[in-house]
């Protein structure tokens, strides 16, 4: 399985009062990022409010994601989990419904230790029947996955590929050159994919495709065939949204943007509220700057 290209982190839309998921919104979103040629999505990530998802809704939306797609592009899954055992179940969850990889985060609060951080991939990896992506965000989980703990990952050969979003291009370059490039490298960070396809990576998981699906696909595409000048044309015509999309925590301003251009409704779940009224406006004017995902 080739991990290159864009990956979209699908949010996950909800009905208006929060209680259920919206999948009729649900399925033109994943309809509209086919239309635009990602390579694949990933659902039940940060981005898509897997936090606040019961595990009922976990399995289902994963379920659903992969009959619907139906092999049409790749379909990866969070699974991961700060507990052990419950990555482990979610996997083999995930496995069982068809994904074509799961991608595991660091554990988040307990902050275990390089050696822990090793056993704990390499037992949940074991018992996957799929590719492993692995998934670096020190911001969230309070713990940062060293390249040597990577280095060492390699001995568990399913684990193919790490979303780098620790925003240290020194450390994803030590990964790529310890690794020997065994292990694939996709950008976390929507602005910093230039810098991280110029070093050796091979694309993002992306938040901001869940809006600009396309425009992104264009972008990856002309720095994989190393035209930097037409790929940084895209990029920094993105920018300033890029940067918008974290000035509250993730999901919140994807989500508002999303609503703008009727994609879905902006609900999210608790503790997640909507985004200050004066940010989104600031958000809503710089999308009519940007115009259509063309």
């Amino acid at each position: 399985m080739k991990l290159q290209g864009v990956f979209t982190a699908i949010i996950t839309p909800f009905t208006k009062d929060g209680t259920k998921i919206d999948y009729d919104s649900y399925y033109q979103l994943l309809q509209r990022q086919i239309d635009a040629g990602v390579s694949g999505v990933v659902p039940c990530g940060t981005t898509g409010e897997s936090p606040t998802l019961t595990y009922d809704e976990h399995k289902e939306l994963i379920k659903k994601t992969v009959e619907f797609i139906n092999g049409r592009i790749l379909v990866i899954a969070g699974t991961g989990s700060n507990s052990t055992e419950e990555a482990i179940h979610l996997t083999k969850e995930a496995c069982h419904s068809g994904v074509n990889a799961v991608m595991l985060v660091s554990p988040y609060y307990n902050k275990p230790t390089q050696e822990g951080l090793y056993k704990h991939f390499k037992k949940v990896a074991e018992v996957s029947t799929v590719p492993v992506v692995l998934y670096n965000i020190k911001g969230r989980t309070g713990v940062n996955i060293e390249p040597e703990t990577f280095l060492k990952l390699l001995d568990t050969p399913n684990i193919i590929a790490v979303k780098e979003a620790s925003g240290d291009l020194n450390q994803m370059a030590k990964i790529i050159r310890i690794t020997n490039r065994k292990l694939v490298l996709l950008s976390g960070d929507d602005n910093l994919i230039p810098p991280v396809m110029s070093i050796g990576g091979s694309g993002v998981i992306s938040v901001a495709s869940n809006i600009y699906p396309k425009k992104l696909v264009k972008m990856v595409d002309y720095y994989l065939l190393g035209d930097f000048e037409k790929g940084n044309q895209i990029f920094y015509e993105l920018f300033d949204f890029m940067n918008a999309l974290f000035w509250e925590t993730n999901p919140i301003p994807v989500k508002t943007a999303a609503e703008f251009i009727k994609l879905c409704n902006a609900t999210l779940r608790l503790p997640l509220c909507e985004m200050n009224p004066e940010k989104a406006k600031k958000l809503k004017i710089l999308m009519e700057s940007i115009g259509d995902d063309e």
